[in-house]
């Protein structure tokens, strides 16, 4: 650690190679120009390298200077989303609450309901992750995870929301034509999530086997996430696997119709799992959460 620079040496280094000019950099950062180019001399004798090509003009970067200068800017990055995740475990008890879950859960089934929260807990703010993996985890900074599967996660209070059932889902038009020419789901056209986050999910792959339909050729249309294939099944370009939690309410408005008699119960439901020191935020938003599910559970028997 002894041999890093200065940190005000390295922040006035990033100004420099991201503003283009000593000029600019000096303006944003309030100090003179012979100040700026002072810590860059600094700089430059501790690591012992040149890092300022000053033979043209407007000066730029050396081919060393553009390996630390991508080198400050991730770490300074770094260091800033740290110091916003540390705030935000500071301040989760007034008034905030972290939830991950799915990009696919986010779009299609959280976000649509917030505003019920928010007419009920207007002070309360819910910060939305949607990490890449389809598992969400409480990480530091998460307050509560929207998970699929089987459940027996053993950290934190885990309630059961709904359970999934799986069915291929399509465009009107296309569905009407593929039933009318008796092209059955061992020929239609597939669209495909495929990604190696997308592990706890079923594919096409799994589906076909267990309803016991053979198919020859599995080629089709391939997105790396819930979000862009629904598009490209609302624009009727194939079936894709629909789960409630993704595609239930373009089904219910009608832009998408399930497959005749495709309905799957894989066994699996979605749960919610807050931390074990949930702030009375995150309760409130826990304590909706499941309401909401129940009450539409018994608006529909």
């Amino acid at each position: 650690m002894d041999r890093l620079p200065p940190l005000r040496l390295l922040t006035t280094f990033e100004a420099v190679s991201r503003h283009g000019s000593m000029r600019e950099a000096a303006a944003r950062l309030n100090v003179t120009q012979p100040a700026i180019s002072q810590s860059l001399k600094a700089l430059e004798d501790h690591i012992g390298a040149p890092l300022i090509d000053r033979a043209v003009r407007p000066a730029r970067l050396t081919e060393m200077g553009e390996i630390l200068a991508r080198a400050v800017r991730g770490g300074l990055g770094q260091i800033t989303a740290a110091v916003e995740n540390i705030r935000t475990l500071h301040n989760s008890g007034s008034g905030q609450v972290t939830v991950s879950c799915t990009l696919g859960m986010a779009s299609y089934w959280l976000m649509p309901r917030l505003h019920t929260f928010y007419a009920c807990h207007p002070d309360i703010t819910v910060n939305v992750q949607a990490p890449a993996t389809d598992m969400p985890v409480l990480a530091p900074g998460v307050d509560i995870a929207l998970r699929y599967g089987t459940g027996g996660w053993k950290e934190g209070e885990t309630h059961r929301l709904f359970t999934e059932q799986v069915c291929p889902v399509g465009a009107p038009d296309l569905v009407a034509r593929l039933q009318a020419t008796h092209t059955g789901l061992d020929r239609a056209p597939l669209i495909h999530v495929r990604s190696q986050n997308n592990q706890h999910w079923a594919g096409w792959e799994d589906y076909l086997r267990l309803r016991g339909i053979s198919r020859h050729h599995m080629a089709g249309q391939s997105f790396n996430n819930y979000v862009q294939a629904a598009q490209a099944v609302l624009d009727g370009r194939g079936l894709m696997l629909g789960w409630r939690s993704i595609t239930g309410s373009a089904v219910r408005d009608g832009a998408l119709v399930p497959w005749p008699d495709g309905a799957l119960d894989l066994g699996t439901a979605y749960f919610v799992t807050g931390t074990a020191d949930l702030s009375n935020s995150g309760r409130a938003f826990l304590d909706w959460i499941k309401s909401v599910e129940l009450t539409q559970q018994e608006a529909s028997d």
